[in-house]
């Protein structure tokens, strides 16, 4: 099992961009998908961006797609969401997740997952 460790968030003003990253810890990190969730006050934890274990393939919530993008570096054992034109819908806690199986999907559900990190506070204000 990986383990996931998030970090970058933080307070920003709507129309700006923030980083996040998240370290895996595990030899099996490069041959996993990986995906980023967010949960809000009072809503269920939801699917925001999914990338396959080379890269190649990344997929979206229709929320964030063309605002958001997730990347992966193996080498270092991260993945990265850059979020841009930040809303103050976007404010929830962001969790890094590693899926159940090897195979890649376009979206996932809480219950796909095997691995949660510890999450990581994005804050837009209006």
């Amino acid at each position: 099992q990986v383990q996931l460790v998030e970090s970058g968030g933080g307070l920003v003003q709507a129309g700006g961009s923030l980083r996040l990253s998240c370290a895996a810890s595990g030899r099996t990190f490069s041959i996993l998908p990986m995906a980023w969730f967010r949960q809000a006050p009072g809503k269920e934890r939801e699917f925001v961006a999914t990338i396959s274990r080379s890269g190649a393939s990344t997929d979206y919530a229709a929320s964030v797609k063309g605002r958001f993008t997730i990347s992966r570096d193996n080498a270092k054992n991260t993945v990265d969401l850059q979020m841009n034109s930040l809303k103050p819908e976007d404010t929830a806690v962001y969790y890094c997740a590693a899926p159940k199986g090897f195979s890649y999907s376009a979206t996932y559900y809480s219950s796909d997952i095997s691995s949660w990190g510890q999450g990581t506070q994005v804050t837009v204000s209006s």
